[in-house]
């Protein structure tokens, strides 16, 4: 297990999106209440949404929502977001800096995320990362999902890469369970919903307070 000074040079990096490069958790959570409420239902509690962050989006939907509900509330969930998707985003500290440094040794990157695949590369385009990351794949631009090391795989074969030597970098366990199920060591960021000790639990390779941090442990 590599120091939490000093990380490998990777031969790619995989970013997820959400708590990581970006925090969209404010509207996140506003779409999810605003579906729910609009059904007919309780408000949902916002820390059980946003400690639900990381997986499909009807995954955290169905702690909410009924079974036989779950499609109607998906597509609703898809019409508002765009609506309200840009209210409070933050673009996280160093991303785009160690973006910059992959890309100036010729490191592939993608940004891979459970988020719906046309609004990441909207928020892809919105944030910069998109001019040094061309390709960002989400939620149902394949038939899988994270953790899923088929997917994995696959965003590996769009930059012409493989899990050998590779990385991924992210801020949860999804994250670092997506990671290992192909192969791959997860350096997480506590700048979502999960603190360092819970990150370091979940079998990080290191964890770190942020990108600023984690851009000072690469040896490039």
């Amino acid at each position: 297990m590599p120091s939490a000074q000093s990380l490998p040079r990777p031969s790619a990096v995989l970013w997820d999106m959400d708590g990581t490069l970006i925090d969209q958790t404010a509207a996140i959570i506003r779409c999810y209440v605003d579906v729910i409420v609009g059904m007919g239902l309780p408000e949902p509690d916002s820390e059980v949404i946003r400690r639900s962050l990381g997986g499909p989006m009807a995954s955290t939907m169905s702690l909410f929502i009924e079974e036989d509900q779950l499609d109607d509330a998906s597509k609703r969930f898809r019409a508002r977001f765009p609506e309200i998707m840009f209210e409070g985003l933050i673009i996280l500290p160093g991303g785009h800096e160690l973006i910059e440094d992959f890309k100036a040794v010729q490191i592939p990157q993608a940004i891979f995320t459970n988020k719906h695949g046309d609004t990441a590369r909207t928020v892809s385009e919105h944030t910069g990362f998109s001019k040094h990351i061309p390709i960002c794949i989400g939620n149902k631009d394949t038939e899988w999902h994270k953790p899923q090391a088929v997917l994995t795989n696959y965003v590996l074969e769009q930059i012409n890469s493989t899990a050998k030597g590779a990385c991924m970098i992210g801020d949860s366990p999804t994250d670092i369970e997506t990671a290992h199920n192909a192969g791959l060591p997860c350096y997480c960021v506590s700048t979502g919903a999960h603190s360092v000790s819970e990150l370091k639990e979940a079998g990080a390779e290191a964890t770190f307070e942020s990108l600023v941090d984690l851009k000072a442990a690469f040896a490039l």
